[in-house]
């Protein structure tokens, strides 16, 4: 049994996305520090956040939710980073930014699909 959600990997490879998000966008233009700079950082926030949230609740639905908030922000930032790459403000990192979305991406569809699964075999108990 995990005793943090700091032990949950999908939280720790979100972590680590948003530190590469804030990072990546101290180089954004000036005129886009209350566009997408900000955008950008607030999804990416909001993934490892809602993680932790999700697992702090306890509970099966609630844990969920949180999860399906997570993974919305995962889209939206990877929406926000093609536009990036797309106005060249993002040039090498791109592609390892796609990546690790990619991964986080990947790692919260299997966390939902087993809580879902978790929950649907308890139902019919």
């Amino acid at each position: 049994m995990l005793k943090s959600f700091k032990e949950l990997t999908v939280w720790q490879k979100a972590y680590q996305l948003c530190l590469m998000i804030y990072r990546v966008t101290k180089g954004y233009p000036r005129e886009e520090i209350y566009g997408l700079t900000s955008q950008m950082r607030r999804a990416a926030l909001s993934i490892p956040c809602n993680i932790a949230e999700g697992y702090g609740r306890r509970t099966t639905p609630d844990y969920l939710r949180s999860l399906y908030i997570s993974y919305g922000s995962v889209c939206e930032l990877e929406t926000q980073i093609l536009l990036s790459m797309d106005l060249d403000y993002i040039r090498g990192q791109g592609i390892a930014i796609q990546d690790n979305i990619g991964e986080v991406e990947r790692m919260l569809k299997a966390l939902i699909k087993s809580l879902e699964t978790k929950r649907s075999s308890r139902a019919t108990l």
